[in-house]
């Protein structure tokens, strides 16, 4: 799914308007859409008491509509409508939809009224894709409300959040503007021309659904064998670290490839798991990468000088697509030589950093562009980890992940995502690249499972495991 800029999605609404649909259309639609979404969320909604705040732009306009719907059709339990400037300064159909609101005899107020300091829901319909700049005056004065007031309220952002805002939820319309504090991101069809979303960049940011993937989970031939199904080797492990390679090479067996080993040092303790063939790390493990399909170097690895050199050395002469995380980026941290060979690279932010010579701050500062110019420069596929996990290719292709879940916190998932990586890019090596863009939302999606399952706080790395199959069934072609 495309990601527009604002200005795109400006452009669309005016070709969207001059094509024939109202703006006033538009505009009830997408209030619709978010009463919908509120229904099916909430439900029951009847017993929801829900705040709108309103600012005086398009996106106010749509909160007057959400208020409208939820009094009207009697929604919800209780119904506070703020509006945060006077209808004067509203404009166009904000201003339309606001004197509707007053036909219907909806009460509007301007101030917080102490019963709705108890609102189970507040909807930001403060700011909208036209707001310039930092939020000021009454608008910052909404937003720091919702922030404050309602700490145990559900938010939910109309189109996108306003200002720096953290919301629960996000129902945008049309396309994806923004994907940062969006929560869960829900895009809603109001009527808009599909071909109008078209603009000319081969290459656009995208948000990976489903759908963008679901060919790859495919059902197999009932004549399959292992060997259709490619080998990864996992390289990796060293005293005291010899699970990271084995969640990898699990991982990697979860995901379907169809024969997985491990390659470990001689003093680390073998990785207790059957199905994980072992190898040791010595002098043919060249000849052995021959006769791999994908290679994954890092997890548990360690960064003695000799590893060091090692690695580099598999950047540089591995022939087959490889994947690097953990102590394999730190090994390439201020020497990553441009290659035309695949490389994947799977940093979280700390190791971004070092990769770039920026700090953790700085990386976070500008997530997109970090992930871009590694990626530009080095000509490997880049994995920035973090809140909606950015993928970007050499080309510039890039996809940000909606999937994810605070439950993934915790040491091992990171050695678990390259395992999955490194299994889908064996088994769809002509399709590597969205390969790569499925394993990060099947990681993603097994961790919002396993912290619905186990809770945020008590789900650990191997959990994730349990919870592949149901992820993979929830985007398998139907037969």
């Amino acid at each position: 799914m495309k990601i527009l800029t604002a200005a795109e999605m400006r452009e669309v609404d005016r070709l969207t308007i001059e094509s024939g649909i109202p703006g006033l259309i538009l505009m009830e639609n997408a209030g619709c859409r978010v009463v919908d979404f509120l229904g099916e969320t909430f439900a029951p909604l009847s017993a929801q008491r829900v705040v709108v705040m309103c600012g005086k732009g398009n996106n106010g306009g749509d909160g007057f509509v959400v208020a409208r719907q939820l009094f009207t059709r009697k929604l919800c339990r209780e119904l506070t409508v703020l509006e945060l400037f006077p209808a004067e300064e509203l404009t166009g159909d904000a201003l339309a939809n606001r004197r509707m609101l007053d036909a219907c005899g909806c009460p509007v107020v301007r101030e917080l009224p102490f019963e709705a300091n108890f609102a189970t829901i507040v909807v930001d319909a403060i700011l909208g894709t036209g707001s310039k700049g930092e939020p000021r005056g009454r608008a910052l004065d909404g937003i720091r409300m919702i922030d404050e007031k309602f700490p145990l309220a559900k938010k939910v952002a109309v189109d996108v959040p306003s200002g720096n805002l953290q919301v629960d939820y996000t129902v945008t319309f049309t396309a994806v503007k923004n994907y940062e504090r969006t929560g869960k991101l829900v895009v809603a069809n109001i009527g808009t021309p599909d071909r109008f979303c078209e603009t000319n960049p081969i290459y656009q940011l995208r948000l990976t659904t489903p759908d963008d993937i679901r060919h790859l989970f495919a059902r197999r031939p009932r004549d399959s064998n292992k060997g259709m199904y490619g080998h990864v080797l996992v390289v990796g492990g060293s005293p005291g670290k010899s699970g990271a390679p084995a969640m990898s090479g699990l991982g990697s067996y979860r995901s379907g490839a169809g024969l997985v080993t491990v390659a470990i040092p001689k003093d680390a303790p073998v990785p207790a798991r059957p199905e994980l063939m072992t190898e040791f790390l010595d002098g043919n493990i060249f000849e052995l990468i021959k006769k791999m399909t994908v290679l994954a170097v890092g997890p548990g690895l360690g960064t003695e000088e000799a590893t060091i050199r090692f690695v580099k050395r598999l950047y540089e002469e591995a022939e087959i697509p490889t994947v690097f995380d953990a102590d394999a980026l730190n090994a390439l941290a201020g020497a990553l030589p441009a290659t035309k060979k695949i490389r994947v690279l799977t940093p979280h932010p700390g190791e971004m950093g070092r990769l770039i010579g920026k700090s953790t701050k700085q990386v976070q500062a500008d997530r997109l562009g970090a992930a871009q110019g590694l990626a530009r420069e080095s000509g490997a596929a880049v994995v920035l980890k973090g809140d909606h996990t950015v993928i970007a290719f050499p080309d510039g292709e890039t996809w940000i992940n909606p999937t994810g879940s605070p439950a993934l916190a915790t040491g091992g998932t990171g050695d678990v995502l390259t395992g999955i990586v490194a299994g889908l890019m064996a088994q769809h090596i002509k399709d590597w690249r969205r390969a790569v863009v499925a394993a990060v939302w099947l990681h993603g999606r097994c961790g919002e499972l396993a912290g619905e399952h186990w809770g945020e706080e008590a789900a650990m790395a191997t959990d994730l495991l349990d919870f592949v199959p149901q992820a993979m069934h929830e985007v398998r072609p139907a037969l």
